[in-house]
């Protein structure tokens, strides 16, 4: 099994014309946001030791090769065999269904039904096998405990309602003079969460977007009005223009912030940048009238139509599924599983603090209960237009250069004219 280090998207795209596979060899083009692809190369030692003749070889790029230079090959019908990819929908055009070329198709779809749906977006009868995930993500909330305990202040439990967990952090940022008591990342991703459970659909039965709704509009109001008296960290979301991201990650590592809904990927960078500074945990997703959700992603690995070897591809994604092989990775590179039986079982991570285990139970576990709105919000093709559109809209609200209402009109029209462009 090889492993190459790929510093460029020129040299990425170069070195996969240059070495064609053949039907024994598999490329594979990889990113990593810490050791991923190096516990996947360690991994596919076993693969090639069960499946003689067949070899991986294993290109690391960077993300910006996968996000722009991946798709612009795969257009022309080149690149590798393989690759680690986020853009499920985008995507889903160029990946290869493996169905016919695994053992147990219906273990994977009992295992991963769900975020296998992520890919079937071409047709409304689609079945097929095109991705694994190997890392599952969940929106939620983390909370400074040290200051909930400064402040006397008892943390809601399960099942809390926002109102509730809003009016619980300004007390402990008042108690505790903490500057800010809640923040969520600028991003329409992460406002999806708390709009579902308020009600928001998204969708309309034919599975048409339809964004603004009741629920949309009851969890705008209250987003609008939190940034407006000081429950919410009004910095984030009016510190910028358009759809740009901005999140509260470094308010929230040196201590200044008491509440902060962002998700999963933070867990190791809080393991590393808090330290011993203050002793923080994720917690459920709070409640509203229409449930308590967050919003699942990841990254997953897929098959592409124009391998010369999909028999071999086939192979590799039926063992990238398998329950003991996720386990063994996921303990090295601390992800969630999208394995639906270790969501149950856990994982026994390697070298994580109490902490980060702690946080990613709490996320893994959560994923059980997110809503089925969440999982089509996020495997909708053109949600980056509802995503932006949000963002762009609810800002403006909040600054005063709209009314609310305006705002909303603006995002239906917003959404309605992207879907339209985009085909």
């Amino acid at each position: 099994m090889k492993t190459r280090i790929l510093l460029s998207g020129i040299a990425f795209a170069a070195m996969t014309a240059a070495v064609p596979a053949s039907a024994a060899e598999l490329r594979f083009a990889c990113y990593q946001d810490g050791v991923e692809c190096d516990a996947w190369a360690e991994a596919f030692k076993t693969f090639e030791a069960e499946n003689a003749g067949t070899t991986v070889v294993v290109d690391i790029v960077p993300y910006k090769s996968i996000v722009e230079g991946l798709p612009l090959q795969l257009a022309s019908g080149e690149g590798p065999d393989l690759a680690r990819v986020t853009d499920l929908g985008g995507l889903a055009r160029y990946m290869l269904d493996v169905t016919p070329h695994v053992s147990d198709a219906a273990r994977i779809e009992e295992q991963y039904g769900r975020t296998l749906a992520w890919t079937r977006v071409n047709s409304p009868d689609d079945k097929g096998i095109y991705a694994i995930m190997d890392q599952q993500t969940a929106t939620g909330p983390f909370i400074n405990t040290t200051l909930f305990e400064q402040a006397g202040v008892a943390i809601p439990g399960k099942g809390a309602t926002y109102a509730e967990w809003a009016a619980a952090a300004k007390e402990v940022a008042e108690k505790t003079q903490t500057p800010y008591a809640v923040a969520m990342d600028r991003t329409g991703h992460r406002f999806a969460g708390p709009a579902i459970s308020y009600g928001a659909k998204y969708f309309d039965a034919d599975g048409n977007p339809i964004t603004v709704d009741d629920g949309y509009r009851a969890f705008a109001e209250q987003f609008v009005a939190w940034n407006n008296d000081g429950t919410v960290a009004k910095e984030v979301w009016a510190g910028a223009g358009g759809a740009t991201y901005q999140d509260a990650a470094k308010e929230f590592t040196n201590g200044s912030l008491v509440m902060y809904i962002s998700g999963s990927w933070q867990i190791g960078r809080f393991g590393r940048d808090v330290g011993d500074a203050f002793d923080w945990q994720a917690v459920p997703a709070p409640c509203g009238p229409g449930g308590c959700t967050g919003i699942p992603g990841g990254a997953a690995i897929a098959a592409f139509k124009h391998t010369k070897a999909p028999e071999e591809a086939g192979k590799l994604l039926e063992f990238i599924s398998r329950e003991d092989v996720q386990a063994k990775v996921l303990a090295r590179t601390k992800n969630i599983p999208a394995n639906q039986a270790l969501q149950v079982k856990g994982i026994e991570y390697q070298n994580a603090t109490d902490a980060e285990k702690a946080a990613l139970t709490t996320f893994a576990n959560a994923l059980a209960d997110f809503s089925p709105v969440a999982f089509q919000f996020q495997g909708y093709k053109n949600n980056r237009a509802i995503m932006n559109a949000t963002v762009t809209r609810i800002t403006q609200a909040i600054v005063g250069e709209s009314t609310l209402d305006e705002a909303l009109a603006r995002i239906d029209t917003d959404v309605k004219e992207a879907v339209a462009a985009a085909k």
